[in-house]
């Protein structure tokens, strides 16, 4: 598996203290509510140290927004189903540690070597073959786009365009949280066409349109991805289904470490006690030395609006947190193969309702062992950010642009399909950046954990999510004495030198208070 490549890796170190908790004489006992990410990484961290960990997870499997199910198609076949496609980027470096722990090379990942874009015009963009060192990888991806030229460069406003190239956190949203997306790029002359293909598949990746979204998580997110990071914008992504690959080995891993795993379990609420907290479930109440919340939106302002833990100015901020619009994933078991030529994944953002496509057998072995034995394909397709609540006439919209851009699928046979519609994902709207909660919270030994909390740090998604149970871990670690864990990340400072001592400014943004 690929290494990282990028030499200005920072690696931020783990506070010291004791290996084991077993020296303290008392092992603390901690719950951690949530199994996503963000809570098996939290649980990792402190079973590592010895820390007697109970993980409680509403669903009947593990992985959160990142996790799979068992499922059968109408002729009785096995299959596992998900929420859909994810990409583990190269950068993603606190995601990939922990998968580390249970496969030490990654061989369960495998690379897709490009992520092509699709415009309304037929024009693809493509991600392959780009440099990989800043600036000249974005500036290789600009001049080589067929919609965008060398006069669309010269009418750049370089002085709006600075942040794009000068981002450190927080003060990238300092400057432009109050700024929304689609505003941000209209000031620095971005071109329309471009626009939709170099930062919409950003912007939608938060499952939000432009309008909605801060125009500091886009600048983050190209400062992750292009000119932070030498690490490009080819990614990997698991050769088998989400739970067999990620989430099962890591389970036998936290066993091993005395962890208990308690999937359809939902935590009710929250109390303190003298010398911890109460967690109470459908089946009784507990008692522990510290907490983890590691919920979704909706799971997180549930449990404490029902709790009595925390200040009233930090419980009415998360009560005001807001999930994104909507979502589907729609997978599609059909009797025929994708064209032989086409991609495992294309981005069609530039083609509503549609925002992608993925051709599971392609890089999946259960899906593709599937299509082996049957001649057929594995299809899956994704709307992000939809603006309507007719999830049947989104199906339709859907297969109907598949049709158009894979023509070859028109007269597939259906034969099984599954859809999923969700709305629980973190919304990163304009101006939420100053009341979103951080890891460390009002009360000793409570934190949260999860792609929507606040950490300063240039990350984003499951790497966010990553992040911040590492970093949940470590508060409780060293409020113990124990060695936390180190963080690593792309540089957080534009890497060009000359540019960060120019002043930034965004005239002309339509900011809102």
């Amino acid at each position: 598996m690929t290494r990282p490549r990028d030499p200005r890796i920072v690696t931020h170190p783990a506070s010291p203290g004791l290996a084991d908790a077993g020296l303290l004489g008392r092992r603390p006992t901690v719950a951690i509510v949530g199994a996503g990410i963000a809570g098996l990484t939290a649980a990792t961290g402190l079973a590592e140290r010895g820390v007697a960990v109970t993980v409680f997870e509403r669903e009947d499997h593990l992985g959160g927004r990142v996790g799979g199910w068992s499922d059968r198609l109408p002729d009785g076949t096995a299959v596992t189903m998900s929420r859909g496609f994810h990409a583990f980027f190269r950068q993603y470096y606190n995601l990939r540690a922990l998968l580390k722990r249970t496969d030490p090379r990654l061989d369960r990942l495998t690379p897709l070597s490009d992520y092509p874009l699709l415009d309304p015009q037929g024009r693809v963009d493509t991600f392959a073959g780009l440099p990989r060192t800043p600036p000249w990888n974005a500036m290789a991806f600009a001049l080589r786009s067929p919609t965008f030229t060398w006069k669309d460069l010269l009418r750049l406003n370089g002085r709006n365009a600075l942040p794009l190239a000068t981002v450190s956190v927080p003060g990238t949203y300092h400057l432009l949280d109050r700024t929304d997306a689609a505003s941000f790029l209209e000031s620095i002359n971005f071109p329309a066409a471009a626009r939709h293909l170099a930062f919409e598949v950003f912007s939608r990746s938060f499952f939000a349109e432009p309008q909605e979204l801060s125009a500091a998580e886009l600048a983050t997110m190209f400062h992750l991805y292009f000119l932070g990071s030498s690490e490009g914008l080819t990614f990997d992504v698991p050769t088998e289904p989400f739970p067999q690959a990620l989430w099962e080995p890591l389970a036998d891993y936290l066993a091993g470490r005395r962890a208990d795993l308690r999937t359809g379990t939902t935590v009710a609420a929250l109390g303190r006690t003298p010398d911890g907290f109460e967690v109470t479930t459908e089946t009784g109440t507990e008692t522990f030395d510290g907490v983890v919340l590691a919920c979704d939106v909706a799971g997180l302002r549930r449990i404490v609006g029902a709790s009595t833990v925390g200040t009233e100015d930090w419980r009415r901020a998360i009560g005001d947190l807001r999930t994104a619009p909507p979502f589907l994933v729609r997978r599609l078991w059909l009797d025929r193969p994708a064209g032989p030529r086409r991609s495992p994944f294309l981005g069609t953002g530039s083609v509503p309702p549609l925002d992608n496509i993925s051709l599971l057998d392609r890089y999946e072995g259960e899906a593709r062992r599937w299509a082996a034995r049957t001649g057929g394909s594995v299809v899956e397709l994704h709307a992000y950010a939809a603006s309507t609540t007719d999830s049947g006439g989104l199906e339709k919209a859907l297969d109907s642009r598949l049709h158009e851009i894979y023509p070859e699928t028109r007269d597939a046979r259906v034969v099984g399909e599954n859809t999923l519609w969700r709305e629980d994902c973190p919304l990163f709207g304009v101006g939420g950046f100053a009341r979103r909660p951080a890891v460390q919270t009002p009360e000793a030994f409570l934190a949260l954990a999860g792609d929507g909390i606040r950490v300063d740090l240039p990350v984003a998604l499951m790497e966010r999510a990553a992040v911040t149970g590492w970093l949940a871990a470590n508060s409780l670690l060293r409020g113990w004495g124990l060695a936390g864990h180190p963080i690593r990340s792309v540089p957080n400072h534009g890497r060009i030198g000359l540019l960060n001592r120019l002043p930034s400014a965004v005239p002309g943004c339509r900011s809102r208070p």
